[in-house]
């Protein structure tokens, strides 16, 4: 192999960290709706097991932890893009104190987690 074509192998190893990177750091894919009296929540975590993705709220954030085990290659790997864990924060539009319990559910399929959070009830107080 020449230096010119071990350098740019180098260069590519290096690319795809980096984009890995940037991709763990902004992915997943989410929305959030509100339905009814529920918040609906879909990420997208193509790759992931159900049993490798952890879910958490605490107040008003959302916490998405997932990880995988590395592909392993028997060949070079000249580029690798696809992120092998995901640690992301997302704030929430409403806020879960320790009197409200969160009694949502959460569905995995085909590679999109279905997260359905109940609204609490406002604590407004009218005025007359």
């Amino acid at each position: 192999m020449g230096l010119g074509q071990y350098m740019a192998k180098e260069i590519m190893k290096e690319l795809g960290s980096k984009s890995r990177e940037f991709y763990e750091f902004v992915m997943p894919a989410i929305d959030m709706v509100e339905d009814g009296n529920d918040l609906i929540v879909t990420i997208d975590l193509p790759g992931f097991e159900k049993k490798d993705i952890m879910l958490r709220i605490i107040e008003n954030i959302l916490s998405i932890n997932a990880n995988r085990k590395p592909e392993e290659n028997l060949g070079t790997v000249y580029y690798r893009h696809r992120p092998t864990r995901l640690d992301k924060k997302v704030v929430l539009p409403i806020s879960i104190n320790d009197d409200n319990k969160v009694i949502g559910t959460a569905k995995y399929a085909d590679g999109i987690v279905t997260l359905r959070i109940p609204i609490p009830k406002s604590s407004n107080i009218p005025i007359t």
